[in-house]
C-alpha cells in the first residue's frame, strides 16, 4: 500500500513515514509542498493521503478538496493533521472530504492503529473494484457470446429465407448494409443503426408462409397471386410478434412496414408519412433499391445509376424524402456496395 504524507515541516513528515513504515509492507512517500503534492497525486496513486492542516500556499483543506474533484482519489481515504481541531475545522474538513483526524502532538500508538484500520479499508476497497471490474469483464464476455449467438441465427435464418425466395442471400446482407448506412447518415445513433442492421435481413422472413407456385413463379404475378404475396407481411409480423428482444421487435416492425408507401399507396395497413415507422421507410427504400440492380427470374437487373435515379423519381411517393436524401448525401459508402455484387454476378456468369 502507498501512503503519502503532506506536511511542510520535514522533521515531522519524517517522523510520521517512519512510524508509518513500521507496520510494514508500506511504501511512504513524502511531499512538503501541497501543490506539489497534487502533481503527484495526478501522476500516481496513492491508497492513504495524511495532510496537515496549515501550510503555505494551500491549506489542508484546499488539498482535501482539489483532490477529492479527481476521480481516482474520490475513496481513498485521507487523515487530517492539525494541532487543534476545533469543531468548526472539523466540519470544513469533512465537507472538504477527510475520512479521520488526527491531533498533534501525536500519540503514536493511536497514528498506526488509525492508518492500519484505513489502509485495511482501503485494500477491501481495492479488491471490491477488482472484483467489479471481473464481474463487468465476465458479463460483457457473456453479453458478447449471446449477441454473437443472436446475430448468427439471424443470418442463418435470413439466408434460408432468401434460398427459398431463389436468391443466394446477398440481397439481404446488402439491405442490412445499406440500411445501417441510411440509419447512420439519418442520425439515429450508432446503436439503433446496429440494431436496424440486424433486424432488415427478416424483413421478408413472412415469404417462408407463401406457395411455391406464387413465390417462384417466373412471370408477372396475377391479382389473385399479388394478394397471396402480400399476405407475407402479415405472416412475417405474426412470425416475429411479441418480442422479448429489441432487434426481434424492430424485426416484427419491419417485416409490417416495409412495403408501405410514403403516399399511403403501400400495404398493409395504407399508413403515410411519418405514421411508417422509421426503420419501415429506411427499409422499403434498402429493399427497392437493391431488388432493382439484383436480377430475379422475372426481371434482368438493372444497371445501378438507372436504380438510382429511380430512387430519387419516387421521393416523396413510395420513400420518404428524408431517405432519399440521406440516400443521396450517403452515395460514395453505398455505391461500392452495389458495385462488389455486381462483380461477383458478373463472375458467376463467366
Amino acid at each position: 500500500m502507498r501512503v503519502l504524507i503532506i506536511d511542510d515541516s520535514r522533521s515531522s513528515a519524517s517522523a510520521i513515514a517512519g512510524k508509518v513504515a513500521e507496520l510494514g509492507d508500506v511504501e511512504t512517500r513524502i511531499c512538503l509542498d501541497p501543490e506539489q503534492a497534487i502533481t503527484e497525486c495526478d501522476q500516481s496513486q496513492f491508497d492513504l493521503v495524511l495532510v496537515d492542516y496549515i501550510m503555505p500556499k494551500l491549506d489542508g483543506i484546499e488539498v482535501l478538496t482539489a483532490l477529492r474533484e479527481r476521480a481516482a482519489y474520490r475513496h481513498v481515504p485521507m487523515i487530517m493533521i492539525a494541532a487543534t481541531l476545533d469543531p468548526a475545522l472539523k466540519r470544513q474538513a469533512i465537507q472538504a472530504g477527510a475520512t479521520d483526524f488526527l491531533n498533534k502532538p501525536f500519540d503514536w500508538i493511536e497514528l498506526q492503529s488509525r492508518v492500519r484500520n484505513l489502509l485495511a479499508l482501503r485494500q477491501v476497497q481495492c479488491e471490491q473494484t477488482d472484483r467489479a471490474r471481473e464481474l463487468a469483464a465476465e458479463v460483457e464476455q457473456a453479453t458478447a457470446s449471446l449477441v454473437a449467438r443472436e446475430e448468427e441465427i439471424i443470418w442463418r435464418l435470413a439466408r434460408a429465407i432468401e434460398y427459398r425466395d431463389g436468391t443466394t442471400g446477398d440481397h439481404v446482407s446488402r439491405v442490412a448494409e445499406i440500411c445501417r448506412i441510411l440509419a447512420e447518415t439519418l442520425g439515429l445513433g450508432e446503436e439503433r443503426a446496429r440494431i436496424l442492421y440486424l433486424a432488415a435481413p427478416l424483413h421478408d422472413i413472412g415469404k417462408i408462409g407463401i406457395p411455391d407456385a406464387v413465390l417462384q413463379k417466373p412471370g408477372r404475378l396475377s391479382a389473385e397471386e399479388m394478394s397471396v404475396m402480400r399476405r407475407h407481411v402479415d405472416i412475417g409480423a405474426a412470425i416475429l410478434g411479441e418480442a422479448s428482444t429489441e432487434v426481434v421487435h424492430v424485426a416484427s416492425v419491419v417485416a409490417k412496414t416495409h412495403h408501405e408507401k410514403w403516399d399511403g399507396n403501400g400495404y398493409p395497413a395504407g399508413l403515410a408519412g411519418d405514421a411508417i415507422p422509421i426503420e419501415g421507410r429506411i427499409v422499403a427504400l434498402a429493399d427497392v433499391f437493391d431488388a432493382l440492380c439484383s436480377e430475379r427470374p422475372y426481371k434482368a437487373a438493372w444497371p445501378i445509376e438507372k436504380a438510382y435515379d429511380e430512387i430519387l423519381a419516387c421521393s416523396g411517393s413510395h420513400f420518404d424524402p428524408g431517405c432519399v436524401e440521406a440516400f443521396v448525401a450517403a452515395w460514395t459508402r453505398i455505391r461500392p456496395l452495389m458495385d462488389a455484387g455486381h462483380a461477383e454476378t458478373v463472375a458467376k456468369v463467366a
